[in-house]
């Protein structure tokens, strides 16, 4: 889970290179939580318990307004929203990172591992001014085989990105609208002190939109698929960055 980013103002073994935030080093102290949902083969998949919700309900954050209009995230449903999501993975700067070029089932397959999994990933509609133009995945990064490559914290919440339109890409939209998403995660949820990024090294575009929307640059990331930057806002520094 999940894909490499994509562009945005265009979305193993791994551990942070030299030179890297010894905040972001320190050693990674797995809770009870994390062991029971890894294991030694990675995190368990099926429904968890109604009410469980892990993500606090991604569909009830709301509207939020943004200097490109007013923004809301909404739950993917495949039957609506499939052929424009596989029309926008098909896009050959969005298959380069993303990976699910071809028939729609192929962009199905991986929305349905979402959608029926246990709610550690929410695969959203990102709509502006009323028009749905970009696709998000909010995700619990510290319960997500991510953890495994970086010191994850409790509620760690990750989240990817792909600008769908090409005549939204290139104009500082990506920036505006990560800034939004991230403040809604760190107002939805409470207990998430960090929102986490991995977006490709040779996506420049999307690392400069991240850094640009108040992530900070923690660590360079070997992740089987690709060659990570991980991007890191946090709480405490949010109203400086």
């Amino acid at each position: 889970m999940p894909p490499p980013d994509a562009s945005t103002d265009a979305g193993t073994n791994s551990a942070p290179r030299a030179g890297s935030s010894t905040e972001d080093t320190l050693d990674l102290r797995l809770t009870e939580e994390l062991i029971a949902l890894f294991g030694d083969d990675g995190p368990v998949t099926g429904p968890r318990a109604a009410g469980d919700d892990l993500l606090d309900t991604p569909a009830d954050w709301g509207p939020v307004t943004t200097s490109g209009g007013v923004f809301q995230l909404v739950p993917v449903r495949i039957e609506r929203d499939l052929p424009l999501i596989s029309r926008w993975m098909n896009d050959p700067a969005v298959a380069a990172f993303w990976e699910l070029a071809g028939p729609q089932e192929v962009a199905a397959a991986h929305l349905r591992t979402q959608l029926d999994g246990d709610g550690r990933s929410a695969p959203c509609l990102g709509v502006l001014a009323g028009v749905p133009m970009s696709y998000w995945e909010v995700y619990r990064a510290d319960l997500d085989p991510l953890a495994r490559h970086y010191p994850a914290r409790p509620h760690d919440t990750g989240i990817h990105l792909l600008v769908g339109g090409v005549a939204d890409r290139g104009r500082g939209l990506g920036t505006t609208l990560l800034r939004a998403v991230a403040d809604l995660v760190l107002d939805r949820r409470p207990l998430c002190a960090r929102v986490v990024a991995e977006p490709d090294l040779r996506n420049t575009p999307s690392v400069s939109a991240f850094l640009r929307a108040g992530f900070r640059f923690s660590a360079e990331l070997d992740l089987p698929d690709k060659r990570a930057a991980l991007m890191v806002r946090d709480r405490a520094l949010r109203n400086l960055l």
